[in-house]
């Protein structure tokens, strides 16, 4: 059996007010396996981003622990999990967050350079995966001549150029129109011949709908739950 791409084991996470403690989440687990497709949904407030902050490695745990790939992120000093997350996860949030002095090939290249991939290998698997999202004519394109639609496509891409086990997509078509939201979906559950397993925090219940589970976030852990979404 294949060992798990991400795994958070007892997670919790409070925050001190004064003398209060404020609990967000509390003995949270969550096992996610290659190429497995998860929608977490629940009310706004119940520790949903907070959530894909620790599972990103972008905050630490009060408690509890996750793993991603084998290693526990905790137990990394800041400049290894900065490189560590570099290679092995992918982030979509809900604005795009596109620097807007670069066009789109060098957008999504820059995780790779940053990463030691020379310049030809980066440009290289950046035209790739433009033109796998539909932007194979807009590598040139900067973000204020891209529609919002446009723009997530790319960071699509850029989560994907290193390759990563695991990609984290916060909200992803909540900043956009229906139809642009309709082809970012469309994508998302097209990339079939990418390996990379996907985290997914959405209200949306049609993106929920095509994942292959879903979990609710609800007193301050997941179940799955199908028919909480709101």
């Amino acid at each position: 059996m294949a060992d798990p791409v991400l795994r958070c084991v007892h997670l919790g996470k409070f925050f001190s007010d004064g003398d209060h403690r404020i609990v967000v989440l509390d003995d949270l687990d969550l096992t996610l396996m290659p190429s497995e497709r998860i929608a977490i949904v629940g009310s706004s407030g119940a520790g949903k981003s907070t959530l894909l902050n620790l599972l990103g490695g972008l905050d630490n745990p009060s408690s509890g622990y996750v793993e991603v790939s084998g290693e526990r992120l905790s137990d990394m000093r800041e400049a290894d999990r900065c490189r560590w997350r570099n290679q092995k996860l992918g982030f979509v949030f809900q604005f795009h967050h596109l620097l807007p002095e670069f066009n789109a090939l060098e957008s999504v290249a820059m995780p790779a350079l940053i990463g030691g991939v020379s310049r030809a290998e980066a440009n290289r698997r950046a035209e790739l995966l433009l033109d796998r999202v539909g932007l194979s004519h807009r590598l040139r394109h900067r973000p204020e001549a891209l529609s919002g639609g446009e723009r997530q496509r790319v960071a699509i891409a850029r989560a994907l150029v290193n390759r990563p086990s695991c990609v984290l997509m916060d909200e992803p078509t909540g900043n956009l129109d229906p139809e642009s939201a309709e082809q970012v979906l469309s994508l998302m559950t097209s990339l079939d011949d990418v390996a990379a397993s996907f985290v997914v925090v959405t209200h949306d219940p049609a993106i929920a709908a095509r994942m292959d589970r879903t979990l609710t976030l609800r007193d301050k852990r997941l179940f799955e739950d199908t028919h909480a979404l709101v």
